[in-house]
């Protein structure tokens, strides 16, 4: 009987190793949007405290300088929290092969994993293991050290994009501003590159949000710039565009607002917000009302850009266009506390973090 508790109890250690190491190659190594139950109760766990610390800021400056250290702090916690059950894990699998008490194997898996050394075996089998997980600890390290730069990579090409919307749509952005200043600069035929520009911006952070999720995180360097709220303002600069301007039919716009809606999806399911699957206006709302809308049109006619007559019409065709993105712009937003900008953030729900634990279905229909 004792051996069996002893086999079960090593298999539960290498059940925690084996899922230790595949939390880290999730995380670090694999090459596309994979769930990770461990590092998501570590950000998880860590939102919530982050939670209570912001509600003692009066400002929104304030807060978001505390929010900033929330992507960094939880990256560093990976480690040590993998150190923590690789630790345990071995343990268990020492126990069992009768190394001594828990206090003496705890000792031999730390010693192992931190390759300190001051902690020794006799059996060829348990020096096998301990071999093992020192190999395990320089590679979690690695990775770590690793991982930084792809990271810091990614997030450079997308605030290079943020940044030089400031240019076009000022601060905060508006696709108001964005198709004026436009206007004025070089005229409304000639955006045909800038949208094809963000397509390929669109498909990029879809790519590096969904495989380094904690990029959905980090913040600008600047606290009235966020990738999410210049991500909105882009696409409903392109949705105006297609339903209001009296221009011939712009394909690329089209396709920027698809590869838009396709990320914000792809990225929200990853954190398994429940959105519309295939919305269609009027029977899924948006958002921006009618009132606003013709409000838009008066600033845009009254500095002399071409509208189309039949404004009802235009309507139809704006909500058509904003309802694929709506409920996943407002989503996000709230997710990454963005800052303020004209229908976006200024609009977006009280947040509700996701859960701890991953859903075992996650349904993308309301």
């Amino acid at each position: 009987m004792e051996n069996f508790f002893r086999i079960l109890i090593f298999i539960f250690g290498l059940a925690v190793v084996i899922s230790t190491l595949f939390s880290a190659l999730s995380t670090f190594v694999l090459a596309r949007s994979a769930r990770s139950p461990i590092s998501r109760m570590v950000f998880g766990i860590l939102r919530r405290i982050f939670e209570k610390i912001m509600h003692l800021a009066k400002t929104f400056s304030r807060k978001d300088a505390i929010f900033a250290y929330y992507a960094p702090i939880g990256l560093m916690l990976l480690v040590p929290t993998w150190y923590v059950l690789i630790t345990i894990g071995y343990s268990a699998m020492y126990w069992a092969l009768g190394e001594g008490p828990i206090f003496t194997t705890l000792r031999l898996s730390g010693s192992s994993l931190l390759t300190l050394g001051f902690a020794t075996s006799d059996y060829i089998l348990v020096n096998f293991l301990v071999f093992s997980e020192a190999t395990l600890g320089l590679i979690l390290v690695a990775l770590l050290i690793a991982y930084l730069p792809t990271m810091y990579s990614a997030f450079s090409r997308r605030e290079e994009s943020v940044n030089l919307l400031e240019v076009r749509a000022g601060n905060p952005p508006s696709s108001v501003e964005m198709l004026l200043r436009s206007n004025r600069i070089h005229g409304l035929d000639n955006l045909s590159y800038y949208w094809s520009s963000w397509e390929r911006w669109f498909a990029d952070i879809e790519e590096s949000h969904t495989t380094l999720p904690a990029l959905v995180f980090f913040r600008s360097p600047r606290n009235e710039n966020s990738w999410i709220t210049a991500a909105g303002t882009v696409l409903d600069a392109a949705a105006l565009t297609l339903s209001a301007i009296n221009i011939p039919f712009e394909a690329s716009a089209a396709l920027c607002i698809r590869a838009g809606f396709i990320s914000f999806r792809r990225i929200a399911g990853s954190f398994d917000y429940v959105f519309p699957a295939d919305p269609h206006f009027p029977e899924t709302p948006i958002s921006v009302t009618q009132k606003e809308f013709e409000s838009v049109l008066n600033q845009l006619s009254e500095a002399g850009l071409p509208l189309k007559a039949d404004r009802d019409k235009a309507w139809q065709d704006f909500a058509g266009w904003r309802v694929n993105y709506d409920f996943t712009l407002l989503t996000l937003c709230s997710l990454v506390m963005a800052p303020p900008a004209t229908w976006s953030s200024d609009r977006s729900p009280k947040l509700t973090l996701p859960p701890l634990l991953i859903p075992r279905k996650n349904k993308t229909s309301m």
